[in-house]
C-alpha cells in the first residue's frame, strides 16, 4: 500500500519526467500547451509539480510530444501511480479526525453530483449525533484515539452541504448497512428514521440494496464518487483517493450495477421504517 511520502515522490517523478521530455524535443512550454490544447500556465504548474495532471492530461501531453508507444506506456503507468493517494487512519488521527470531515465537506461543495456506496454503514452526511458518537468511538484495539466531540461536530457541520439544492446526492446502502447494530436500539431506530426524512429532500436519492437482490459483484467496500473526477475508497486502515479516469469509470459502473437492483423512493423509505420498528420493539 502506498504511503504519503511515496505519493509525493511519484508526483515529483512525473513532473520532472514531463519537463525533461519537453526540453528533449526543443519545445517551449507555450508551444507544447498549444499542441496539447492546454493553457501555458497549466503546463507550467504540471512541470513544477504544483498541479497534479490527470491521466488524460498526461496522455494529451505525450501525444503532443510524439513520445514512442513503449515509453508512453511507462510514463502513463507513472501517472496512474501519482493519481493514487493513501491516507492512513493513524495519520488522520495525528492531524485530527475532524480535519478529514472538513476535507470531505470541501469535496462535496466542489461537486455537482456525489454518489455514496455504503455496504457497511450510512454516510456521515446522514448520521445523527448519537449514531455518529457510537461509530466514531474506538471499539477495536489499535484503532487510533480521536477528539470525539470535535469529530462529531465536524461531521454534523459537513451535513450543511445537503441544503444546497443545486447539488445532487445519491446514497446507496445495502440492507446490511441499515441493520448492523452499531448503537443502542433507540439510537438505531432514530438513525433509520432520520435517513427516511433525509430521503425526502429534493436533491437526495436514497436507495437500499436488499439481501434478496441477485448481484454479480460482491459489495466489498465503502466508496464515494465526486462528479467524474475523483473516487475515495474507505478501508479499515485508511482511505484511498483515485483520479485515473478508468478507476472512476469502473466505480461508476459498479454503483449503477447495484443501484439497478435496489429499491428507491417510497419502497426504500418503507424498508427503513420497518427496520426502525424492529429496533423500537427491541427497546420495548
Amino acid at each position: 500500500m502506498l504511503e504519503p511520502d511515496t505519493d509525493q515522490q511519484d508526483r515529483k517523478n512525473l513532473a520532472e519526467t514531463l519537463q525533461q521530455l519537453r526540453k528533449a524535443v526543443g519545445l517551449s512550454g507555450e508551444r507544447l500547451a498549444a499542441r496539447a490544447a492546454m493553457s501555458q500556465s497549466k503546463v507550467s504548474r504540471i512541470e513544477s509539480g504544483r498541479a497534479l495532471p490527470s491521466v488524460a492530461d498526461v496522455e494529451c501531453l505525450l501525444q503532443a510530444l510524439e513520445v514512442p508507444s513503449d515509453a508512453r506506456a511507462e510514463i502513463l503507468s507513472l501517472a496512474r501511480a501519482a493519481n493514487v493517494e493513501y491516507a492512513s487512519v493513524r495519520s488522520s488521527a495525528r492531524k485530527g479526525i475532524w480535519r478529514r470531515q472538513a476535507e470531505l465537506k470541501s469535496l462535496a461543495k466542489a461537486s455537482s453530483v456525489v454518489r455514496h456506496f455504503l455496504p457497511a454503514i450510512p454516510s456521515g452526511l446522514l448520521q445523527t449525533r448519537e449514531y455518529a458518537r457510537a461509530v466514531l468511538t474506538p471499539g477495536v484495539e489499535g484503532r487510533p484515539a480521536r477528539d470525539i466531540d470535535r469529530a462529531i461536530q465536524a461531521r454534523l457541520d459537513r451535513q450543511e452541504v445537503l441544503n444546497d439544492e443545486s447539488r445532487r446526492f445519491y446514497f446507496l446502502l445495502t440492507e446490511q448497512a441499515a441493520r448492523v447494530k452499531y448503537a443502542a436500539a433507540d439510537v438505531m431506530a432514530a438513525q433509520l428514521r432520520h435517513m427516511t426524512e433525509a430521503s425526502t429532500r429534493p436533491n437526495v436519492d436514497l436507495a437500499i440494496l436488499p439481501n434478496s437482490a441477485l448481484v454479480s459483484e460482491p459489495p466489498l467496500n465503502v466508496f464515494a464518487v465526486y462528479d467524474d473526477r475523483l473516487v475515495t475508497v474507505e478501508l479499515f486502515s485508511g482511505s484511498v483517493a483515485l483520479r485515473d479516469y478508468r478507476d472512476i469509470s469502473y466505480h461508476l459502473n459498479v454503483f449503477e450495477h447495484f443501484r439497478e437492483r435496489a429499491v428507491t423512493g417510497d419502497q426504500a423509505r418503507d424498508f427503513l421504517e420497518s427496520v426502525a420498528d424492529e429496533f423500537t420493539q427491541q427497546r420495548a
